[in-house]
């Protein structure tokens, strides 16, 4: 197997995902692509996790919240977090894999989500549950990059993934069509808990790859909450601020 091995990395050199530049292992970003990745880290809201800019002589507690959540009185994810922001140096990384079947970088950018979910394991939550596409999108797609993502995430926590429990019961025009509020009103009543009873107070985390208006997470998080999930935290690779 090592021969093989070898003779496929001289055949098939290990590339760069972003760059095509040779590298040492395979699904890997080098250095200058890695560096060029914004990645999210403190400070950030302990809620949302959206990132604070113009951070300059300003001190922040280990739970301050951003101005919207300030707003709220009541949550419905105890914690959200990102990996990185959607921008033209992340946006083909997930393109790649969610559009030009690009499934092995389902390995990468699932090690981005295990650093960007740090707090959230801290928890103990229960189950992955990916947000699921129509049966009609996963026939022509061929599959699910959420439920590879989760699949990928489940083996390096040793976290179980339901796939069945959250469905997707109408087939929706692809959010990225729409306008705002447009988005909101598209997904209404698209997700359905079918077993409910394996919800049920359990700490769900839900996997996306993308938060863009955040509504994919909210009718989501919706319908996980009416099904009686104990606590529910989201997260995505990437959010667009």
């Amino acid at each position: 197997m090592s021969f093989l091995k070898n003779l496929l990395n001289i055949l098939l050199p290990p590339r760069c995902l972003k760059c095509g530049k040779i590298l040492s292992t395979r699904n890997g970003l080098c250095a200058e692509c890695f560096n060029k990745i914004h990645f999210i880290s403190a400070p950030m809201c302990h809620c949302c996790g959206r990132p604070f800019t113009n951070t300059d002589n300003l001190k922040f507690t280990a739970k301050q919240l951003c101005g919207e959540c300030l707003k709220k009185k009541k949550f419905l994810f105890a914690l959200q977090r990102s990996a990185f922001l959607y921008d033209d140096e992340s946006k083909n990384l997930i393109l790649d894999l969610k559009f030009r079947d690009k499934t092995s970088y389902a390995e990468t950018l699932a090690n981005f989500l295990y650093t960007a979910g740090a707090d959230i394991w801290k928890q103990n939550p229960d189950i992955i549950i990916p947000v699921p596409i129509h049966r009609k999108r996963l026939l022509k797609r061929r599959y699910n990059q959420c439920a590879l993502l989760a699949n990928r995430l489940s083996e390096k926590i040793g976290i179980p993934v339901d796939y069945h429990s959250l469905i997707r019961t109408r087939n929706t025009v692809p959010q990225v069509e729409l306008s705002g509020k447009a988005r909101r009103t598209n997904l209404k009543h698209a997700f359905e808990a079918k077993f409910p009873q394996n919800i049920k107070d359990r700490k769900v985390v839900l996997i996306d790859d993308v938060s863009t208006t955040g509504s994919t997470l909210n009718e989501c998080g919706k319908v996980l909450h009416k099904a009686g999930a104990a606590e529910i935290y989201a997260l995505t690779l990437a959010r667009t601020e």
